[in-house]
């Protein structure tokens, strides 16, 4: 019941801005991790070992601090300890934050303000955003909300379900890592690749709950389904990590557009799979669209999951 509260409490307020986060906390606890480690590793193989370590620390303590939070909560009261178990879990889940930043790009571009739209989509995206065009303007808002919907929302609400609050900050900590660390650079290829496996083994499992969930959501608010279902199928592993196309794959299916393709990233083109047939153009009113596959599918994932968790039981 914990994980059902806490998606109510998601959808009601969502994130305030400006209190103490636990994700800008393991943020802050990773870069101060990764300059003291970086020290001691001065060749290729001393990275990877650091970066091993790294993660190790970060997703022990991670979950040390919350469990052991949790207990002494416990002992001062058992209503103390529900309620923060369902305050964590809550801070685990980005379900209206993650519509409401996509939202704010749509309705930049519904006012025609290309410039604030670019700075808007800057906000949730790791691209460059400043020549932007309005098709791929809301082409990246599209995908990050079809990618975050297994991170930001199944995920954390997979974890919560197994093992409460400290598995599912267990898993934002290691989501987090991967987002500062995982890269498939110079700079972090050794030392995040423990990180990055981490990451892909965890969201082996949310990833593709996450794809069926979208096809269903897709049938229920009138999407293209069957396309859903067939791109998605087709399409879920073009990606070189095994888990983030498979949200993408499902959501353009059923809009039936294409993702994916040329990005910059730090004034340097990427050319990423393309996702979907494209037999639609890709609008502003898409971004619209796949707000509403977020929410309906983040409600199946919750109906979904405590089904199983009852019946578990």
């Amino acid at each position: 019941m914990e994980v059902v509260l806490a998606y109510l409490l998601d959808l009601l307020i969502g994130d305030p801005e400006g209190y103490p986060h636990p994700v800008r906390i393991i943020g802050r606890v990773v870069s101060h991790l990764e300059s003291i480690l970086r020290k001691y590793a001065k060749s290729d193989r001393a990275l990877k070992i650091t970066g091993f370590i790294l993660c190790g620390l970060t997703v022990t303590l991670a979950f040390a601090a919350t469990y052991v939070l949790l207990y002494i909560a416990g002992l001062i009261h058992p209503y103390l300890k529900y309620a923060l178990d369902v305050l964590i879990i809550y801070t685990c889940l980005a379900t209206k934050d993650l519509g409401k930043a996509a939202g704010r790009v749509y309705e930049a571009l519904t006012k025609g303000d290309i410039v604030e739209a670019r700075k808007r989509l800057s906000y949730i995206v790791s691209r460059d955003t400043d020549r932007l065009d309005v098709e791929n303007i809301s082409r990246g808002a599209i995908e990050t909300v079809a990618e975050n919907i297994s991170d930001g929302i199944i995920a954390p609400m997979f974890y919560a379900f197994i093992g409460g609050a400290p598995l599912a900050i267990f898993y934002k900590a290691a989501s987090t890592l991967d987002s500062m660390v995982g890269y498939r650079n110079e700079k972090y290829l050794d030392l995040g690749f423990a990180s990055a496996k981490l990451d892909d083994i965890l969201n082996f499992i949310p990833a593709r709950i996450t794809g069926f969930l979208i096809v269903i959501a897709a049938f229920l608010l009138g999407y293209d389904y069957k396309n859903s279902w067939r791109i998605f199928l087709r399409d879920r592993l073009k990606h070189q990590s095994p888990n983030s196309a498979h949200g993408e794959a499902a959501v353009a299916g059923a809009l039936n557009i294409q993702l994916g393709g040329l990005n910059y990233y730090f004034g340097k083109p990427e050319i990423k799979p393309t996702l979907g047939d494209g037999k639609e153009k890709i609008t502003p009113q898409r971004i619209k669209d796949s707000i509403r596959i977020m929410y309906m599918a983040s409600f199946l994932g919750l109906v979904v999951l405590y089904g199983m968790k009852i019946l578990i039981s």
